[in-house]
């Protein structure tokens, strides 16, 4: 093991540790992390700057203000009393009928924007109805996921897969050729969500969180997506501010989901429109950035650059192939699905796209069969990232709204990734034979 990569795996250790002990702000212990690698010299600048520069972050913090434009507007306010009604009339059950739209939604527009907004929806929806919403939080982010899985476009991973498959030589993959696999493993994990996550998940608000949440301005807590106390004042409904704010959101998500411009160049571009229009004042769209969730990912991602530049994500999948290549290809299969859900509990989803679509090219033909279902393994594995608040952004998006500890995603998360696994493999045989 070289140095830079022994540092890398003190700093994971360590950061993963600290996470887990839930006493530093999550955001201080990622970039904590970050400016170790950059010291020790196993990231260079450069690489710094692309993280905290990297598209994803340029999308959030855009569709972060586009968001607080709907807010302001009262919009959601509206919409919270439209909840609130729902529930309600017909109970808890509304509030999972809302959970389960978003993972619809999500199989055909960017999962990010869906959370951004239905979260706070749902959380205060269940505040008003006496309900915890850490029952509610982590489930819209899952469902979101799953959601994805079930179309090609349904996530940008799935979309990176099908063109390295194509440039492999393979044939292209249509539009809905996944969506009976993405069906039954979102199909088995809503039914998970549905009658077991809430039992997994600690209930209450420690003492702590209670205290910094009543140092939280009430003016901040009400602008902030995510902020603890969301939606503290009620804002007035405004048909023409909430017309223009809802037309431009939907402009980003449909130039972004006919693939006319990247999300992250959407988004900008209708943040900044809103504040041309006069929707939203330039003060207000910065009051609306979420820096603490911003900041944590950036701080992530530097820590998933290390683990490539290393040597050390190459180095296990390198030895993956050597290890499962004599087992068969149904063993092959379901250890290399495990292989890629645990690579992406680590690393980006588009960096364990790159790194295991060429695998699974390789295994497949070193098997002397289709690497059709192995390709469809790194799309699902890939976007399934449930045992920690960092392997998806979405998760990052709840952890903060909810103020869960790392462990609450551990134990929600973890069968999860087990029972998709097992859907997964099951499902992919009996659509994609070998």
């Amino acid at each position: 093991m070289t140095s830079d990569q022994l540092v890398t795996v003190l700093v994971l250790a360590a950061v993963v540790a600290a996470l887990i002990w839930d006493k530093v702000r999550a955001d201080v212990v990622a970039l904590t992390g970050a400016a170790v690698l950059l010291m020790t010299g196993v990231v260079r600048p450069s690489e710094v700057q692309g993280a905290f520069a990297s598209p994803a972050l340029i999308a959030l913090a855009s569709l972060f203000v586009i968001v607080y434009a709907i807010e302001l507007s009262g919009l959601l306010d509206r919409l919270i009393e439209l909840a609130v009604v729902m529930c309600r009339r017909i109970g808890v059950l509304g509030l999972w009928i809302t959970i389960g739209l978003c993972g619809a939604a999500s199989g055909f527009l960017n999962n990010t924007p869906i959370v951004v907004l239905s979260a706070p929806i749902v959380r205060d929806a269940a505040r008003k109805l006496g309900l915890d919403p850490k029952r509610f939080l982590i489930p819209v982010s899952y469902m979101a996921v799953l959601g994805g899985c079930t179309t090609l476009i349904g996530t940008s991973t799935n979309l990176l897969v099908a063109d390295m498959a194509r440039v492999a030589g393979q044939p292209t993959f249509g539009l809905f050729e996944i969506t009976p696999v993405g069906l039954a493993i979102a199909g088995v994990g809503a039914l998970y969500l549905l009658l077991v996550s809430g039992r997994l998940v600690r209930s209450g608000t420690s003492e702590e969180s209670e205290t910094r949440a009543v140092e939280i301005e009430p003016d901040m807590a009400g602008a902030q997506v995510g902020a603890p106390e969301l939606f503290l004042s009620h804002a007035e409904l405004q048909p023409r501010r909430a017309a223009l704010a809802v037309g431009v959101f939907a402009g980003v998500i449909l130039v972004a989901a006919l693939n006319i411009a990247p999300i992250a160049a959407a988004a900008l571009a209708g943040a900044v429109l809103l504040i041309l229009l006069r929707v939203i004042s330039a003060d207000e769209a910065y009051h609306g950035l979420r820096p603490e969730i911003l900041m944590l990912i950036a701080g992530m991602v530097v820590l998933g650059i290390a683990l490539e530049e290393s040597g050390l994500a190459t180095t296990g999948t390198n030895a993956l192939v050597g290890a499962i290549r004599p087992l068969g290809p149904l063993m092959a299969l379901a250890l290399f699905y495990g292989a890629t859900l645990f690579l992406t509990e680590l690393l980006s989803n588009a960096t364990v796209a790159v790194l295991c679509a060429p695998i699974a090219v390789a295994l497949a033909e070193s098997l002397g069969v289709s690497p059709r279902p192995f390709l469809v393994a790194v799309m699902m594995a890939a976007s399934a990232a449930f045992a920690t608040p960092f392997g998806y952004q979405t998760n990052v998006l709840v952890y903060q709204m909810g103020r869960y500890s790392y462990m609450d995603f551990v134990r929600v998360g973890l069968p999860l990734n087990i029972i998709t696994w097992a859907t997964g493999v099951f499902a992919i045989t009996r659509v994609f034979p070998f």
